[in-house]
Order: C-alpha cells, then structure tokens, then sequence
C-alpha cells in the first residue's frame, strides 16, 4: 500500500466510496444527494490544504484530506477527514492514512490537530484515533442525527503534536 498525493484522474475512482459512506450516514453529515462536481469541491481540497490517496497499483483503497482547521489565527491547528472504501476495510488503510496526516501535520509544523466531528458511535475510528494519541476534548450532545440509533454526540478529538508521539500498534 502506498499514500500519494490526489490527482484528479482519481476522483471518479474515490466519488463511489465517498457518495456510499455518506449514504449509510454513520460517519459524515454531508448531504447524501451531492453530484459528481459537488463532492469533489467538499473532498479535493486546495493548498495550502491537501487530499492523498491510499493505493495497491492502481486501486484506490482510500482517500484522507487535511489542511488547517480555521484560516488566519487557527491556522497552527490541523484538521482531516478520511474515507476508506468498505470493500477494502479490514485492512490497515485508515490507521496508515491517520500516520499519514499526523506525520505530515508534524512536518508541516503544525501545533496540534483538532477533528471537529467525529460521531461518538463510529467505533472504529475513535478506537483509531486514541490509538495514534488523540483524546476527546468534549462531546457535544445529540449532534448528529445517526440512521440506527437517532441522535448521538459528535466528538471534538485533539492531538498535540509537541507532545510525545503515540507507539505505533502492530
């Protein structure tokens, strides 16, 4: 598996898995019924913003974006989304993807990431974050409305990159 940078000849390949993992509606509150164009403006980000893909040859397995969390005077605090294709889950690609970011943040010389959203039943990835040592600075309540289990909280997850860096997990 190698991470690149995101060119637009890979938009048609991550737009399916992006448009299918808003549709489940477990992990983003984009809306479901964005076209081709209109995804790609929310997910191919510009600088000094960036997207990367997670590929096997020519397969894209996932896709992460990253970029400051606020303009101006927020802008020392990273932030990042990521999607990874259901068909290839299982298989390391988001917690290479998470490395990624938080490997580009620290070289980029950012202070901190702040994840603005990350919806307190998505398991998996809260799992994922602590494990690279982001902890949940606040839960805000009910703020996601989640299509099995109604209204959950949205967790705010921080990472401060002068701190020490998290073992890596086998």
């Amino acid at each position: 598996m190698m991470i690149r940078d995101a060119e637009d000849a890979d938009w048609p390949a991550i737009y399916p898995f992006f448009i299918e993992i808003v549709a489940a509606g477990h992990s983003y509150a984009y809306p479901e019924d964005l076209t081709l164009d209109q995804a790609r403006g929310l997910w191919m980000e510009a600088p000094p913003g960036r997207t990367v893909v997670a590929v096997d040859g020519s397969t894209v397995l996932g896709s992460a974006k990253m970029g400051p969390n606020r303009p101006g005077r927020g802008a020392h605090v990273a932030t990042a989304s990521f999607i990874v294709d259901p068909a290839h889950g299982g298989r390391g690609v988001g917690r290479h993807l998470g490395e990624h970011v938080v490997d580009w943040a620290r070289r980029s010389g950012y202070r901190s990431i702040q994840f603005n959203a990350v919806v307190e039943t998505n398991e998996v990835a809260v799992r994922l974050w602590r494990s690279l040592g982001f902890e949940v600075l606040a839960t805000v309540p009910e703020a996601f409305d989640h299509p099995e289990h109604g209204l959950v909280g949205l967790h705010v997850m921080f990472l401060d990159l002068a701190g020490p860096v998290a073992p890596a997990e086998s």
